[in-house]
């Protein structure tokens, strides 16, 4: 989308994001949970989104994951790609969020949150720019 089809609303919130919070399953991967013969998971990521969270952080904007299953995978992904704030096996994710504020001595509205179902409302619904991917529950 074009920034100049973005409206002023959006883009005043967006310029006061300093955290950039995401979901991982349905957000940040294609939603599919994948299993081997032997019981491993597998998750696909894709590229742009890691260029994505990498220039979030290179512009000085804090990335987080909170997320309420628990993966090896998710940890090494986000390892990779340098982000620090990685909270997996959060089934209050609220709770979380309220904790990572406070450590990030950050505000609500210096916040935005990606989500894409209904675990992701309680955060969402707090934040200062909330975001729902293209396929998420209604």
């Amino acid at each position: 989308m074009p920034p100049e089809s973005i409206p002023a609303d959006i883009l005043e919130r967006a310029a006061r994001i300093k955290l950039a919070v995401f979901d991982v399953d349905g957000v940040l991967t294609d939603g599919h949970l994948w299993y081997s013969e032997d019981g491993h998971e597998l998750k696909a990521f894709h590229v742009h989104d890691g260029l994505g969270l990498k220039r979030l952080l290179a512009n000085g904007v804090e990335v987080a994951i909170i997320t309420a299953r628990i993966s090896h995978l998710v940890a090494q992904r986000m390892a990779d790609l340098g982000v620090a704030h990685v909270y997996q096996g959060q089934e209050n994710k609220r709770a979380c969020f309220e904790q990572l504020l406070n450590a990030l001595q950050l505000k609500d509205e210096q916040c935005s949150y990606t989500g894409d179902d209904l675990p992701d409302l309680a955060v969402m619904s707090r934040v200062g720019l909330a975001i729902a991917v293209a396929n998420a529950h209604p």
